[in-house]
């Protein structure tokens, strides 16, 4: 799930010479000249805001088909990744975004050839035993552990189980890099793993984050491009989309092979611009795409708690479910009326005690839990439910068709005040974020250092 844009550069001259075109005299352009530009920080090639070119291009008509160091890319390739995505989601694609979605996913099999042969190169080559087992426990969570239901699925879909494990073995690739290259060389200290604990008990109650991320790079040349793409990621998000999914395929963040999950967070620990989005969501909610320094971010928020407090979605819960069903060919108005009855029926409960007598007087029907796990219900619900006392009930809901219901809280057990976490598990954080900012920094390195044609 990285999305970068590679190029090859060479020497302009060099290039001209190469292509029997170096001498070609250009007459001057009266109505549009270009303007020179000075180098800055923002702007480091000095490129101009008006822009000439010789020839027209158009990169999204060229074949979606690249040779990384001598590897090829097959357009076969390309379709059956594709087909992992769309598959995912619930809409259908358009023609525009089934053509983004091929240059986005090549990008991403030249990231995975990349780490591919950098741990060929570093004689970390992942055996096939190791992609084997973890395509048996994709299996085994997806398809009760049948793999032959898994191939048959993928192959239904116009992938197959190649693509898979291809994706498989470049995430396996790169974790061993990390692991032999990197991770031994991130070094924290006590001090360090210390003060955050210290700053974690001063921030006890304050509000914690568990984000999921979808983080595409960009640059001053790049952005424009970027940003549609992430907006398109974010619209068919938006229509029922998988997070997970999309994160996998297209954030270049190290946290892509976990769906873009970020783990618990404060706000600040996030970037600013990520704070502040983060503060306004409600579980469940997306934000995005939000620039930061780098590129462009989509925020997921899935789920909310605070520091070194109990987890109110851990609560346990005792409710009772008061239902009324409609009579078929029942009249809109003769609904009403009766929704109305219901409703005061509820108004007037002093508490569950009075729950079955009176609901046996109106022709309720009662359905009493007392194991409810405040994380299973809905969202809605749960954060209604959540703010209620004992004795109290949510608003009506439902319609003529599945009829209508309320909930009502006859007890709670909320689980004991979350301690701080171990010495052992922020140290293993702290040198997670290091790893995954060396991680990054190789990557790139690798894209500069590659042959790349594209067919």
């Amino acid at each position: 799930m990285k999305l970068t844009t590679r190029a090859l550069f060479a020497r302009t001259g060099t290039a001209l010479a190469a292509a029997g075109i170096a001498s070609l005299v250009l007459a001057p352009v009266a109505a549009s000249a270009q303007t020179v530009a000075v180098p800055t920080a923002e702007n480091p090639f000095g490129l101009p805001n008006d822009v000439n070119f010789f020839a027209k291009a158009d990169p999204d008509k060229r074949s979606a088909k690249a040779i990384v160091n001598g590897y090829v890319i097959t357009d076969t390739e390309i379709d059956q990744r594709v087909a992992l995505v769309t598959a995912a989601s619930e809409n259908k694609l358009s023609d525009e975004e089934i053509l983004r979605l091929r240059v986005q996913v090549l990008r991403n099999l030249i990231d995975e050839t990349l780490k591919i042969q950098k741990a060929e190169a570093d004689k970390l080559e992942v055996k096939r035993e190791e992609v084997e087992q973890t395509y048996q426990q994709l299996a085994a969570q997806n398809f009760g552990g049948d793999s032959r239901k898994m191939d048959a699925y993928l192959t239904s879909i116009g992938s197959s189980p190649a693509s898979l494990k291809r994706q498989i073995e470049g995430e396996v690739a790169w974790e061993n890099i990390l692991r032999r290259n990197i991770t031994p060389f991130v070094n924290v200290s006590a001090e360090e793993v210390n003060d955050v604990l210290k700053r974690m008990n001063e921030a006890k109650g304050t509000d914690e984050y568990r984000l999921g991320e979808i983080f595409l790079s960009a640059t001053t040349e790049n952005r424009e491009t970027v940003l549609a793409n992430a907006q398109k990621i974010m619209e068919q998000l938006q229509q029922g989309g998988s997070f997970v999914a999309y994160a996998r395929q297209y954030s270049e963040a190290s946290t892509a092979v976990v769906g873009g999950d970020l783990g618990w967070v404060r706000l600040s620990q996030l970037p600013v611009q990520l704070a502040t989005a983060a503060r306004s969501m409600q579980t469940g909610m997306l934000q995005g795409p939000i620039e930061i320094p780098g590129g462009f971010s989509i925020l997921y928020l899935i789920n909310k708690r605070q520091v070194l407090m109990a987890d109110p979605n851990e609560a346990v819960l005792s409710l009772k479910q008061i239902s009324i069903n409609f009579a078929p060919g029942i009249t809109q108005s003769q609904a009403e009326a009766r929704v109305a009855e219901f409703g005061q029926f509820i108004e007037g409960l002093k508490g569950c005690g009075d729950v079955d007598a009176g609901a046996a007087k109106i022709g309720a029907e009662v359905v009493s839990n007392d194991q409810i796990k405040a994380g299973n219900l809905p969202e809605q619900l749960r954060a209604i439910i959540l703010g209620l006392q004992i004795g109290q009930a949510t608003p009506p809901f439902g319609g003529i068709q599945e009829g209508v219901r309320v909930l009502m809280l006859c007890g709670r057990d909320d689980p004991p005040d979350a301690g701080a976490p171990t010495f052992a598990a922020v140290m293993d954080q702290i040198e997670q974020e290091r790893v995954n900012k060396r991680a990054q920094r190789l990557l790139r390195d690798l894209r500069n250092d590659a042959y790349i044609e594209y067919n």
